[in-house]
């Protein structure tokens, strides 16, 4: 796949949802939730951003000269536009959809959310993943999700060398309680 910068795009993308964190919200909230981030990082970008923004792929009959429609789509000065399609299924529509984007010289992103594991794209398309947990939620709530951002802290401090702890012995006893 060559597709000029898409590498960068999707690793700059990636970096954006890793730092993305929600509590206990509804598949629903969280499509809304990374679709907004990925419209919040594009206009940070500098890019002329677009949400529910019409495909280049045609819909299915009965609805024929209608088009599908693109969750993000962002346009670039002197590089190729950016689409990206969010979901938490493995949808071939979506996939054929990308594909066409591709297709058509854009750099077509899979944002896939849930908790995996993540099927690969077709090649002509970049996946970028969010991971997330779930719970049951109350009755009638349904499944809950929750994002932490990626947290990769070093091993806190451990004290070394001689007098910087104090020794306390620990009360073991040598014989059986039951026998004295």
């Amino acid at each position: 796949m060559d597709d000029g910068d898409g590498g960068q795009v999707v690793a700059s993308l990636t970096g954006r949802l890793r730092q993305l964190s929600f509590v206990d919200i509804t598949a629903d909230r969280v499509t809304a939730r990374v679709i907004e981030a990925v419209a919040d990082w594009a206009a940070g970008q500098g890019w002329r951003v677009y949400r529910r923004a019409r495909s280049v792929m045609p819909l299915p009959a009965p609805m024929s000269g209608q088009f599908s429609i693109i969750d993000v789509a962002c346009a670039r000065p002197d590089a190729p536009p950016v689409v990206v399609e969010v979901d938490r299924t493995d949808r071939a529509r979506t996939a054929e959809k990308l594909v066409a984007e591709a297709t058509a010289g854009r750099v077509a992103i899979w944002v896939r959310w849930g908790t995996g594991p993540f099927g690969a794209p077709p090649p002509t398309v970049h996946l970028v993943t969010c991971a997330v947990t779930h719970r049951n939620g109350s009755a009638g709530q349904g499944r809950l999700y929750t994002r932490r951002p990626d947290t990769d802290r070093p091993p806190p401090a451990h004290s070394s060398g001689p007098g910087t702890a104090d020794v306390v012995e620990l009360p073991i006893p040598l014989d059986d309680p039951g026998t004295s």
